[in-house]
C-alpha cells in the first residue's frame, strides 16, 4: 500500500527537524542556569558602628632581673600604682651578704695600692740618688699598676653588689594600674620572670576587632566618636592609629587600634565602647575580589545583570584598596545593582542567565 505523495513529505520534515542541532547551541527546553550573584549595598557609615574596648597602650611584665626568693608583694589586682612605687621585695640576705664582702674587697685592694705605691716612690728615690738600679724601679711600676687595676675591679665589683642589692625592689617604671598578678609572696623567682602585669594609664586607646569587610568600608583620616556603654554621655574622640598585618586565626579578624584624644576619667581600661564614625563619610561600594575580571590592559570589569530581562553585561570599573576578600569600587557601580560574583569567567556579554542564588 503506498502512501500519499503529501503525507510522506510531512513525516520527512518533521524527521530532519528533529535530527537538527538547536541555533546557538541552545536548547529551548534547558531555562537559564541560575547564578550566585550579590546586590551591591552601599553602606552609610553613619550608621554603623564598632564595639571596642579601652585598653593601654603600653603594657608590660614586670619581674626582678636576679633569682630568689620573693618576701613581699606591695600591690594586689587593680591597684593603681605611680612612677616608682614599690610593688615587691625580694628577700636580700644573701645579696646583702654579697655586698659585704665586695666592699671588703675594696678594702684589700686599697691597702695593695697603697703598699705599691710607697715602694715605687722609694724606688724612684734610690735611683734618683744612684743607689738603686732602674730595673727595680721598672718592676715596682708594674707592681703599681697591677694594684690599681685590681683597686678599680674591686670597686666595680662592688657597685654591681649594690646594684644588684637594689634590684631586689622591684619599682614601677610608668603610671598605671596592675592587670594581673602572677606570683605570691615566698615563692621562689628566677631571673626575669614575671611578677605582675601593668598597663600604663597615661596612654589609652580603643581596639576593636573587625571582619576584612568592615575593614574594607573603614574610612581612614577621620574623627571617630567614642561612647562608653555603662556610662550615658561619656564620649570622647578617637582617630585610626593602625590595624594589625595579621590576622586572628580562629576568627579571621584583624585589630585595630583608635588612639584616643584627652579621653574622660571614666575611659578605663577594660570599659566597653561604641566607636562611631562621622556622619559625613561618603557611601562605600565594596565587591568581593574574585568578581573583579582584569583585562591584559589593566582594566577592572564586573558583570552586571539587568533584571527583569536576565541578561548579563560587562561594566568597567575603578578599583580602590582591597582587603582580604574584598575590593573598594570608586566608580563604575551604583547601590542595588546586581553582580555575578561566581563563574565570571564562563559568561558573555548579553547572555541570559537564570535567577539568583546565593553562595
Amino acid at each position: 500500500m503506498r502512501l500519499p505523495v503529501l503525507v510522506l513529505t510531512m513525516i520527512i520534515g518533521a524527521w530532519v527537524a528533529l535530527a537538527a542541532p538547536a541555533q546557538d547551541g541552545a536548547d529551548p527546553a534547558v531555562p537559564p542556569r541560575p547564578v550566585v550573584s550579590e546586590i551591591i549595598g552601599g553602606t552609610s557609615e553613619e550608621m554603623r558602628s564598632y564595639i571596642g574596648t579601652v585598653t593601654a597602650r603600653i603594657e608590660v611584665n614586670l619581674g626582678f632581673p636576679v633569682s630568689g626568693t620573693m618576701a613581699s608583694r606591695a600591690v594586689n589586682l587593680g591597684d593603681t600604682v605611680t612612677r616608682g612605687d614599690a610593688i615587691a621585695q625580694l628577700d636580700p640576705e644573701v645579696l646583702e651578704a654579697g655586698v659585704w664582702a665586695a666592699r671588703a674587697g675594696v678594702v684589700v685592694a686599697d691597702q695593695q695600692l697603697n703598699s705599691a705605691s710607697a715602694v715605687l716612690e722609694r724606688e724612684r728615690t734610690l735611683v734618683a740618688r744612684g743607689v738603686e738600679s732602674k730595673t727595680r724601679q721598672e718592676e715596682a711600676e708594674r707592681a703599681f699598676a697591677a694594684a690599681t687595676a685590681r683597686f678599680e675591679q674591686a670597686e666595680a665589683t662592688l657597685a654591681r653588689a649594690e646594684d644588684t642589692l637594689n634590684s631586689t625592689t622591684l619599682l614601677a617604671p610608668i603610671d598605671g594600674v596592675i592587670t594581673e598578678t602572677l606570683v605570691e609572696a615566698g615563692t621562689t623567682v628566677s631571673a626575669g620572670q614575671p611578677i605582675v602585669q601593668l598597663a600604663g594609664i597615661t596612654d589609652r586607646e580603643v581596639v576593636v576587632d573587625l571582619s576584612e569587610t568592615d575593614l574594607a568600608q573603614l574610612p581612614r583620616k577621620v574623627e571617630f566618636g567614642a561612647n562608653l556603654l555603662a556610662v550615658p554621655g561619656a564620649r570622647a574622640t578617637v582617630r585610626l592609629q593602625s590595624i594589625d598585618p595579621v590576622a586572628d586565626r580562629r576568627t579571621r579578624t584583624r585589630r585595630v587600634h583608635f588612639s584616643l584624644t584627652k579621653p574622660p576619667a571614666a575611659f578605663r581600661i577594660g570599659a566597653l565602647v561604641r566607636v562611631l564614625p562621622p556622619r559625613n563619610t561618603i557611601r562605600l561600594i565594596t565587591v568581593p575580589t574574585s568578581a573583579i575580571l582584569t583585562g591584559p590592559d589593566g582594566t577592572s570589569t564586573v558583570w552586571v545583570v539587568t533584571r527583569p530581562a536576565d541578561i548579563v553585561h560587562s561594566v568597567a570599573v575603578t578599583a580602590d584598596r582591597t582587603l582580604g576578600e574584598r575590593t573598594i569600587i570608586i566608580a563604575g557601580l551604583e547601590v542595588g545593582q546586581e553582580i555575578i560574583i561566581k563563574g565570571v569567567h564562563s559568561l558573555k556579554d548579553g547572555q541570559t542567565v537564570g535567577l539568583r542564588v546565593t553562595k
